[in-house]
């Protein structure tokens, strides 16, 4: 889709614009900056580095798990840091893990056990995130953009739990452009996109599209108001993939929004209350 490239001048206005919402943030939380979970993957990276543009202190937390998370991915995340002069720690994973895998009564419960077990990694990530935080008086920033934030593609309280998301307003494709207009690392920008939550998991697959596919779609239904039929045809794909992504988006609903209070009326006729004047 044309209307997802970004020329030169979008490009720069993006940046400007979410370092300055960066920035904003910070100074409303009386923060002394930013926390971000580096992952050795792009978006993690084009956070990170914008953050360090914006002129806050970034702090990088690189998260691995021995058998899951590769070695390249966490060497290319300490290549990243070390090229932008970003301080970080590693705090490795596998004894939480092994804790709660050793405790939790799994015998009880059969079904959804390896998307179960990836969302407590993300859970269990985003804990030490926010320890860092609360530590250092920092906030954390998330690394979701458009694209997973629209299909539900996080885990809730997981990577969906943070304090502000620079790159939410950006589909993948667009993260892409944007990466390689600040200078991020070829091979961080030529990766496979991963989660990482276990071994040879990838966004990719585990979506069943691509992400160009993916992008062109939701552009059509969210951003053209098209019809399934209008966007299968504007951008040549089947509407059976176009009503997956719909579908998708519908049902991760529950993800974008805060939990539901009850009914304040419903309440007060349950409880023979009057309402306060």
């Amino acid at each position: 889709m044309n209307n997802l490239l970004l020329s030169k001048k979008d490009l720069a206005e993006a940046k400007k614009a979410i370092c300055q919402g960066i920035l904003d943030k910070v100074k409303d939380a009386k923060a002394k900056g930013v926390v971000v979970g580096l992952s050795g993957g792009i978006d993690s990276a084009v956070v990170a580095k914008l953050a360090k543009d914006a002129g806050v202190d970034v702090y990088c937390i690189i998260l691995p798990e021995s058998g899951v998370t590769s070695q390249s991915d966490v060497e290319d995340a300490i290549e990243f840091v070390e090229k932008f002069k970003i301080r970080y720690s590693i705090m490795e994973l596998d004894r939480i893990l092994t804790s709660i895998r050793n405790n939790f009564n799994w015998t009880d419960f059969h079904e959804n056990r390896l998307r179960s077990w990836g969302n407590i990694k993300a859970r269990v990530r985003m804990t030490m995130l926010y320890l860092t935080a609360n530590l250092d008086k920092r906030i954390v920033l998330g690394t979701g953009n458009r694209t997973e934030l629209m299909l539900g593609y996080f885990t809730k309280y997981g990577d969906g739990g943070v304090d502000y998301l620079p790159i939410g307003r950006l589909y993948k494709t667009q993260v892409r452009q944007l990466a390689k207009y600040l200078g991020i690392p070829e091979s961080i920008c030529i990766k496979t996109p991963s989660a990482g939550l276990w071994a040879g998991q990838t966004d990719e697959e585990e979506i069943g599209l691509e992400y160009p596919r993916i992008d062109g779609i939701l552009h059509c239904l969210l951003d053209r108001k098209m019809t399934v039929s209008e966007a299968a045809k504007k951008i040549k794909v089947s509407e059976s993939e176009v009503r997956k992504i719909k579908r998708k988006y519908g049902e991760s609903r529950h993800k974008r929004e805060n939990p539901e209070v009850l009914d304040s009326q419903l309440l007060i006729s349950s409880l023979h209350l009057k309402p306060s004047l």
